[in-house]
C-alpha cells in the first residue's frame, strides 16, 4: 500500500520534479517506509512506499523495467500475484523482484489492457511506455484505491489524494455545482468522475485509461457484472446459496492474508467483521490481533458496541485491543480527520476510523475490514420497500436521498442551484440501464458500484492510510460479488436483510452477534452537534470565507443552529454536520 503521484506533459516541456516532490510530501503518511521519483521524457512519477510485500529494495518504486521499456507507480495489492507470476514465467518472462508490482508490468506487456481482468486485488496504477510515449492508468473494480486527476493546459497531474494535487498548485478550486447537488443529496457521495471542485476529477473504478502522446485518451470499462439470474442456477436451494457464499468468503478472506507482515482485523462487533475473525480462526490463524473503538454516549445513545466485539474476541481467542475515545480527544482529532479526507465525507465513522487507525498502526501494518457487506448482500432498510416497486426512481430517492431537489432549493444559496435535478437524473440513468432483473437488483447495483465506492470504501482508505495502515475488504472480492449478484433478491432480503450471509454466518460465529439489532459505528456527539461541536460548526459556517462562498441560505443555517437535533436526515445524519463538514473541509484545505 502506498501513495502515487506524477506529472505528464503534452507540450514538450519536462515534468516538474518540484511539483512531484510537493505531492509526495502530502502523501508521506500513506507510505512512510520509502520514497522515489523517476522522470523520463514527458512523464515524471513519484511514490511513497509502505512495505507489505517484498520488503527488499528490489521492489522499490517507481519501478523501471528497462528491458520492456516500462515504468510504473502502483498503489494497492494484487492478491493472486504468485499465480500470475508463474503464468508469466511460463511465457518466458524473468523477474528481478519478488512482489506484485513487477507482475503488473509484465502482465501489461504480455496481455495489454485486458491484464486487469486477471487481477484479484485492489489497485491504482500508472504506467509509462517508453517507446510509444503512451500513459496507462487503471483502477480496481470497486475503486478501493483512489486516483485523482488534474488537467491544466497541456499537462496532467495525478495523485492518490486530492489534497496532494492541491499542494502542487495550479488547480481550479471553484465549486462544482453538480457535485454540490450530489453531495447534499447522496449524504456526501460525489460519483466519479466529479469531485466537489471543478479542477480535480477521479478515474472511475473498473476503468483502464490509455492516453496517447498528444493527450487524447480512451477509456475501457472492464467489469460490470450482471445482476441477473443464471438459468443454470434456477433450482438452487437456500442451503446451497448459503454454502456457496461461505466458500467464496472463505477464499476472499484467505486471499487477503497474502503479506510479508502480520494481518489483523478491525472488529466492530457486527456480523461482517465478526465473520472475518471466525473464518480466520477456522483457517488456523493464531495470535490474531483485533481492534475495536468506542465513544462517550450522548442524548442517551450508547457510543460503543464492545459487548459484541468482546464476545467475538473471547470466542476466537484474539489478541484484542479496545480503544475508548473520551469527548475531548474526539474534538482534538477532528482537524486531523478533515485533513485526511480526500473529499468531504459526512459520516461520523470518519473520526472513528481515524482514531482507530492511529492506534492500530502502532501494532500492525495490515488489517481486514468488513465494509461492503450491506451493499452486496442487501443489508440496508431501503431495499425491502423496493421489492414490488412500480416507480423505482421515485421510491429509491424517497428512501435513500437526504432531501429532494425542491427542498434543496430552499437550502442552497441562489447562486448554487438552478432548475435541473442533477441527482435524480443521475439515479434514473444508473437504475434503469440494462443488466439487472428486478428493482432490488438495480438498487444493489447502484449502491455497490457507485454509492459504496465514494462513501465507506473511500472513508476506510483515507482514514487508515492517514496512519500508514493498509485495509483490505474481503466482502468486495469481485468473485464473491459476482456470486452475490446472481443470488435471488429474496435470499438477501430475508431475516431483516443479508439473509443468505447470516445463514452462512450461523455456521461460524455465535448467534448473539447475528440476531442482534443492526448496529452502526456510533459517534453520538457528532450526530446531535451540541456544546463545543455546535460552536465549531457555527464558527465555520458564519466565517468570512463561508459568507463569501454563500453555499447555504442564511435562514436555513439559522434554523439548524437553533435546533440541530431536530434536523436529522432519513439515513440518520445531521443536516448541520453535513453543511458544516463541507465548509470545514474547504477551509482545512485552503479552498
Amino acid at each position: 500500500m502506498c501513495g502515487i503521484c506524477g506529472e505528464v506533459r503534452f507540450d514538450g516541456v519536462a515534468p516538474s520534479v518540484s511539483a512531484i516532490s510537493k505531492m509526495m510530501d502530502a502523501l508521506a503518511p500513506r507510505g512512510p517506509d520509502g520514497s522515489g521519483i523517476v522522470s523520463h521524457g514527458s512523464a515524471g512519477f513519484g511514490h511513497r512506499r509502505l512495505r507489505i510485500i517484498d520488503l527488499s529494495e528490489k521492489a522499490q518504486q517507481p519501478m523501471v523495467d528497462s528491458m520492456l521499456g516500462l515504468t510504473i507507480a502502483f498503489n494497492g495489492c494484487i492478491y493472486n500475484y504468485p499465480e500470475l507470476r508463474r503464468e508469466l514465467e511460463a511465457e518466458g518472462y524473468s523477474f528481478f523482484s519478488q512482489g506484485d508490482t513487477e507482475v503488473i508490468l509484465k502482465a501489461w506487456h504480455a496481455w495489454g489492457r485486458r491484464c486487469v481482468e486477471r487481477f484479484n486485488g485492489m489497485f491504482a496504477f500508472v504506467i509509462q511506455e517508453r517507446d510509444s510515449g503512451r500513459i496507462i492508468m487503471a483502477r480496481d473494480r470497486f475503486g478501493i484505491k483512489p486516483l485523482y486527476l488534474a488537467h491544466s493546459g497541456r499537462k496532467l497531474r495525478f495523485a492518490s489524494s486530492l489534497p496532494a494535487l492541491l499542494k502542487a498548485g495550479d488547480i481550479d478550486t471553484s465549486i462544482d455545482r453538480v457535485a454540490l447537488h450530489h453531495y447534499m443529496t447522496f449524504h456526501a457521495v460525489v460519483p466519479p468522475p466529479r469531485t466537489i471542485i471543478n479542477g480535480v476529477r477521479k478515474l472511475p473504478p473498473a476503468t483502464v485509461r490509455i492516453i496517447e502522446g498528444d493527450g487524447q485518451f480512451s477509456d475501457h470499462v472492464y467489469w460490470d457484472p450482471p445482476y441477473q439470474r443464471n438459468p443454470a442456477e434456477s433450482g438452487i436451494s437456500s442451503e446451497e446459496w448459503r454454502d456457496r457464499v461461505l466458500e467464496a468468503l472463505r477464499l476472499a478472506v484467505k486471499r487477503r492474508m497474502v503479506a510479508d507482515v502480520p494481518v489483523g482485523v478491525l472488529l466492530s462487533g457486527g456480523v461482517d467483521s465478526s465473520l472475518i475473525v471466525g473464518l480466520l480462526a477456522e483457517a488456523g490463524q493464531t495470535g490474531l490481533m483485533s481492534f475495536s473503538v468506542g465513544f462517550e454516549e450522548a442524548n442517551g445513545e450508547k457510543g460503543d458496541e464492545f459487548v459484541y466485539s468482546d464476545l467475538i474476541a473471547r470466542e476466537f481467542g484474539t489478541d484484542h485491543h479496545k480503544i475508548f475515545v473520551p469527548s475531548e480527544r474526539l474534538m482534538d482529532a477532528l482537524p486531523g480527520t478533515f485533513a485526511a479526507m480526500s473529499e468531504p465525507m459526512v459520516s461520523y465513522d470518519n473520526v472513528g476510523f481515524y482514531l482507530l487507525s492511529q492506534e492500530v498502526s502502532k501494532h500492525i501494518k495490515v488489517v481486514q475490514s468488513g465494509q461492503g457487506a450491506d451493499e452486496v448482500f442487501g443489508g440496508y432498510h431501503w431495499y425491502p420497500p423496493l421489492a414490488n416497486s412500480n416507480d423505482l426512481v421515485g421510491d429509491y430517492t424517497s428512501v435513500f436521498c437526504d432531501r429532494s431537489h425542491e427542498t434543496l432549493k430552499r437550502q442552497l444559496g441562489q447562486d448554487w442551484i438552478d432548475g435541473e435535478d442533477y441527482s435524480r437524473e443521475f439515479v434514473e440513468a444508473e437504475l434503469m440501464r440494462a443488466g439487472a432483473d428486478t428493482p432490488v437488483d438495480r438498487a444493489l447495483r447502484l449502491d455497490s458500484n457507485i454509492m459504496l465506492v465514494d462513501d465507506p470504501v473511500k472513508r476506510v482508505d483515507n482514514m487508515t492510510m492517514a496512519w500508514g495502515l493498509e485495509a483490505r475488504v474481503p466482502f468486495l472480492d469481485h468473485e464473491l460479488v459476482e456470486l452475490a449478484a446472481r443470488i435471488p433478491p429474496e435470499e438477501k432480503l430475508k431475516d431483516n436483510g443479508k439473509g443468505v450471509l447470516k445463514d452462512a454466518a450461523r455456521l461460524v460465529i455465535p448467534h448473539e452477534v447475528i440476531d442482534r439489532k443492526k448496529g452502526y459505528f456510533p459517534v453520538p456527539q457528532l450526530k446531535y452537534v451540541d456544546g463545543p461541536y455546535l460552536d465549531m460548526v457555527r464558527d465555520a459556517l458564519t466565517s468570512a470565507a463561508a459568507r463569501e462562498r454563500g453555499l447555504f441560505r442564511e435562514d436555513y443555517l439559522e434554523t439548524l443552529f437553533a435546533a440541530p437535533a431536530e434536523h436529522i436526515t432519513p439515513l440518520r445524519g445531521s443536516e448541520l454536520w453535513q453543511a458544516g463538514l463541507l465548509e470545514m473541509w474547504l477551509q482545512t484545505h485552503g479552498i
